[in-house]
């Protein structure tokens, strides 16, 4: 799966003002500063916050994020069925032996990114 504008989904835990970007000054209203309501490409704080929205999208389906590596995050539907959840930026490998689990999963996060799915 292939997520569409990460750094545009994170909710930021402190506020951040900026100078309006070169084109969007309206005429004589220049040296105005905009507050973020959201993260946007070019913050350091942007991954994190990215980061955290995605955990908690996929915590809340049921996954656990494993301690070992928190790229990875797992559940275990019945004994000798699990599915797997590896994230690195905007891109995320889902695999396991179930397929239902992992269907679901790809609806959960079709409904809250604009997600594509590459289908490999």
């Amino acid at each position: 799966l292939d997520i569409k504008n990460v750094f545009l989904h994170g909710e930021l835990e402190e506020e951040i003002y900026m100078k309006q970007p070169p084109g969007f000054v309206a005429q004589g209203e220049s040296g105005l500063v905009c507050k973020l309501q959201r993260s946007i490409y070019g913050l350091k704080q942007s991954p994190w916050a990215w980061f955290g929205k995605f955990s908690h999208v996929v915590q809340n389906f049921g996954l656990k994020r494993s301690e070992a590596d928190h790229s990875v995050f797992y559940c275990h539907t019945s004994p000798g069925s699990c599915v797997y959840l590896i994230v690195y930026v905007d891109d995320i490998v889902i695999t396991g032996n179930d397929a239902i689990t992992i269907s679901q999963l790809k609806k959960h996060l079709f409904s809250h990114f604009q997600t594509k799915d590459l289908d490999i």
